[in-house]
């Protein structure tokens, strides 16, 4: 069973997450099947990849049940100003009345920061989105939501691998209660690192479940990609893998290094 963290709209948030940027419309809709197959039941997409009719139709056709399936989809910053009409149009493309997270892709000019985040609250209190939060922002940019509007974001979805940990940045998320949502995490890591796969050997499993695994100790949440099913599989495939402390310390220590 799928770890899950708990956010302020009451949904369990799974950890292991099926990302489907750059999944063009079959693809993604063939790789969602895929992963819903294996167990996956955390779908993020947004309105920038084009791709959420598919991955509406997807969930859909997949049988399992649509309240099983932790949906998120993003606003583009240039959609800012009409906001709502945007994830009306998300919502008739995914083919569903909610969406469980809903996440500002990344900052808006500075003028429009607030009055946007205060469209993602509006569309929350109708019952919308579940939850919302933010994608690519700063604490600080954080910070003035919250003192704008007395609500912060449930979760920032921001670039995390081995080569980018930052403790500090991990701690200021923690302290506020946000959930930090970890991507491109395969894709800026280089899986040869001798420090990975000498790890990978010794558990019996692949540098990118190690790397995958790793977030998981620091109860970050993964979005894997892939249009292959057995790298959608071994990426999900992750609960066998235990990593010690002496091994999590190591790959912490790859940001040092590059």
């Amino acid at each position: 069973m799928t770890r899950t963290v708990s956010l302020p709209g009451g949904a369990a948030l799974p950890l292991i997450g099926f990302g489907t940027w750059q999944l063009r419309p079959k693809k993604a809709y063939e790789a969602v099947r895929a992963a819903l197959e294996i167990g996956y039941r955390h779908i993020d997409t947004a309105t920038l990849y084009g791709n959420e009719a598919d991955v509406g139709r997807a969930v859909k056709d997949s049988g399992v049940d649509r309240e099983q399936v932790f949906v998120t989809t993003k606003l583009r910053p240039q959609d800012a100003r009409h906001a709502r009409r945007t994830l009306e149009s998300s919502l008739r493309l995914l083919g569903t009345g909610h969406v469980d997270l809903w996440l500002i892709h990344w900052p808006t000019g500075r003028d429009d920061l607030v009055p946007t985040w205060r469209d993602l609250l509006s569309a929350q209190d109708a019952g919308l989105a579940r939850d919302v939060g933010v994608s690519n922002f700063s604490p600080a940019q954080i910070d003035l939501l919250t003192e704008a509007t007395g609500r912060q974001p449930a979760v920032n979805q921001i670039p995390w691998s081995p080569g980018q940990h930052d403790p500090e940045l991990l701690d200021e998320h923690r302290r506020r209660g946000i959930v930090v949502e970890g991507y491109s995490g395969l894709k800026n890591t280089d899986l040869g690192d001798p420090v990975l796969t000498e790890i990978a050997r010794r558990h019996g499993a692949t540098p990118a479940q190690v790397v995958l695994r790793w977030h998981l100790e620091h109860d970050i949440v993964i979005l894997p990609r892939s249009s292959r099913r057995e790298h959608i599989a071994a990426n999900f495939d992750l609960e066998g893998i235990t990593l010690t402390p002496e091994d999590v310390a190591a790959v912490d220590a790859l940001a040092r290094s590059t």
